[in-house]
C-alpha cells in the first residue's frame, strides 16, 4: 500500500516537495495541509496586490486543478499540535488526519519583542495572506503610520503606504539603515534614497511602548527618548522567526527553528522539516547560517528532501554560493557570497557608486585579490557569472576585465562596467583594459 505523505505548510519549500516527490514517484499519497490560503500563491508578491499591480489569482504560480491533475490532495485546516507517537495531526476543528512521513514546512512569522500594547489593533506584521488583509481592511482609517525596525520587509510596508500617500515614521534603533548587514556606504545609499521617496526615517530610535486609545486600538507610539508619535498603525517589521510555537514542548527537538541534519531529518524516525522553520544542527557550508530564511534556499529545501524520499542514494543540502535579492523602492539589490558590513585587515574591498548615489557596485577580495562576495545596487547582475567567479576564485582583475559580462540590465540600459574599471584602475595604480572586441562586436555592440 502507498505510504502517506503530509506536508504541513504551502509556502515555496512544501510545495516544491509535493511536486518533485509526484515526478518522481507515481502511486505516493500526498496531502498539503494549509490554514493560510487554499492554495499555494507567491509570497513576495503580497505588496503588489496591495498596491493595486496584482489581484490575488495572480500571484498562484499554478492554476486550481493542477493539484487535483497531479493528485496532491490539499487540505485547508490549521494544525493545533501532532500526535508524534500515533502518527497523525489534529486540527483546530477537531479533526485529524493520519500520516506515514511528516514534513514540517511552516514558515516563519514575524518577531514581536514583548512591547507594551503590541497586541492592540492596528499593530502588526506583515508576513501571511491574513496580515496583508488586516493591512488592507485598517488602510481605510490610517492618517500616520509607524514601522519598526530596519529591514526588509519595513522598506517594503514603506513603499506600500506610500503608494496611498500615507505618511510613514520608519524607526530604526541602528545609526544606519541594515548596518548589521551592509557596509556603511550601502547602508548611506539605502538610508538616503529611502528618505528621498518622503519617508521619515529615524535612526537611533527604539520603540518603548505602543499606546491604547482607550477601545483596544493603537493611537500613538512611544520612543525610547520619551516622544510621543500618533499614528493608527503600527508595522513590526524586526525580523522573522521560525514558526514552531505549536511543536514546543513536544518530542520533537526544537532551538530556534526545528533541528534537522543536512538531509532534512528530525529526531524522530519519518518526520522532516523544510524551509524557514528549519535549523541545522551545523551550517551547511562555509559562511552559511544554521537559520537561511529566503525564497531560493526554502526551494532548494524542499527539491533536496524530494529527492531522499524518492531515491535509495541519499544527498546532502549543499546549498553553494550565497545569493540573495531584494529592492529598496526602485533600486534592486543582488549579493553574491558572504560580503559583511565589516572585515578583517586579511581583507579588502573596492567600492564604486555613480555620481546620482544610485548604482553601486562592492567587490571584496582575500589577500591574494581573489574574489569572495560581491554588492550590487541599481545594476542587475547575472547570477553564473559571479557564481563561477567566487567558486573559481578569480582575481581581481580578471573580474574587473570581463565586468561587462556580468551585467543583465535590459538593453538601451547604460553600461557602467568602463566607469568602474577607470575607477579602479585609477584607485589601485593598475593598466587592467577591457577585452578586444571582436569584427561582430564591433558591429552590432
Amino acid at each position: 500500500m502507498a505510504s502517506q505523505i503530509v506536508i504541513v505548510g504551502n509556502g515555496i519549500s512544501g510545495v516544491t516537495c509535493a511536486r518533485h516527490i509526484r515526478k518522481n514517484d507515481d502511486m505516493a499519497k500526498i496531502v498539503i495541509v494549509s490554514g493560510e490560503t487554499e492554495h499555494f500563491f507567491s509570497r513576495t508578491a503580497l505588496m503588489y496586490i496591495y498596491m493595486g499591480h496584482m489581484k490575488y489569482e495572480h500571484t498562484k504560480p499554478y492554476a486550481d486543478d493542477f493539484w487535483e491533475k497531479n493528485r496532491i490532495a490539499l487540505k485547508f485546516a490549521w494544525v493545533k499540535r501532532v500526535d508524534f507517537s500515533n502518527r497523525h495531526l489534529c486540527f483546530d476543528n477537531g479533526e485529524k488526519l493520519d500520516y506515514d512521513k511528516l514534513i514540517l514546512a511552516t514558515g516563519s512569522k514575524p518577531n514581536y519583542f514583548g512591547w507594551p500594547g503590541q497586541d492592540l489593533k492596528g499593530v502588526q506584521g506583515l508576513y501571511s495572506y491574513q496580515d496583508l488583509e488586516q493591512m488592507e481592511k485598517r488602510s481605510k482609517k490610517i492618517s500616520h503610520a509607524v514601522i519598526v525596525g530596519g529591514g526588509l520587509i519595513g522598506v517594503e510596508m514603506a513603499e506600500m503606504f506610500s503608494t496611498r500617500e500615507i505618511p510613514v515614521t520608519f524607526l530604526v534603533r541602528e545609526k544606519k539603515f541594515w548596518s548589521n548587514v551592509l557596509p556603511p556606504e550601502e547602508s548611506k545609499l539605502v538610508g538616503r534614497h529611502i528618505k528621498e521617496h518622503h519617508i521619515d526615517l529615524r535612526f537611533s530610535t527604539e520603540l518603548s511602548e505602543i499606546l491604547d486609545d482607550g477601545n483596544g486600538e493603537v493611537k500613538a507610539v512611544k520612543t525610547s527618548s520619551g516622544e510621543l508619535i500618533p499614528c493608527e498603525f503600527v508595522g513590526l517589521t524586526a525580523g522573522v522567526r521560525p514558526n514552531i510555537d505549536f511543536l514546543k514542548g513536544s518530542e520533537l527537538d526544537t532551538n530556534r527553528g526545528i533541528v534537522v541534519n543536512r538531509k532534512f531529518e528530525t529526531n524522530i524516525p519519518e518526520v522532516y522539516a523544510i524551509g524557514d522553520c528549519v535549523e541545522f544542527s551545523e551550517a551547511p557550508g562555509p559562511d552559511r547560517k544554521v537559520i537561511e530564511q529566503v525564497w531560493y534556499t526554502g526551494r532548494m529545501h524542499g527539491e533536496t528532501l524530494a529527492y531522499n524520499l524518492t531515491h535509495d542514494k541519499q544527498v546532502e543540502y549543499k546549498p553553494g554560493i550565497w545569493f540573495n535579492s531584494a529592492k529598496f523602492f526602485d533600486i534592486e539589490y543582488q549579493t553574491y557570497g558572504f560580503l559583511p558590513s565589516t572585515w578583517s585587515k586579511d581583507k579588502w574591498s573596492f567600492y564604486w557608486e555613480n555620481k546620482e548615489g544610485k548604482i553601486a557596485l562592492r567587490l571584496l577580495f582575500d589577500d591574494k585579490e581573489r574574489i569572495l562576495a560581491v554588492n550590487a545596487f541599481g545594476w542587475r547582475m547575472r547570477h553564473a557569472f559571479f557564481d563561477k567567479a567566487i567558486k573559481e576564485a578569480w582575481h581581481a582583475d580578471k573580474v574587473l576585465e570581463k565586468l561587462g559580462e556580468a551585467s543583465f540590465n535590459p538593453e538601451f540600459y547604460d553600461s557602467y562596467h568602463r566607469d568602474v574599471l577607470k575607477s579602479y584602475n585609477k584607485e589601485t595604480g593598475k593598466a587592467v583594459s577591457l577585452p578586444k572586441k571582436s569584427m561582430f562586436q564591433k558591429i552590432f555592440g
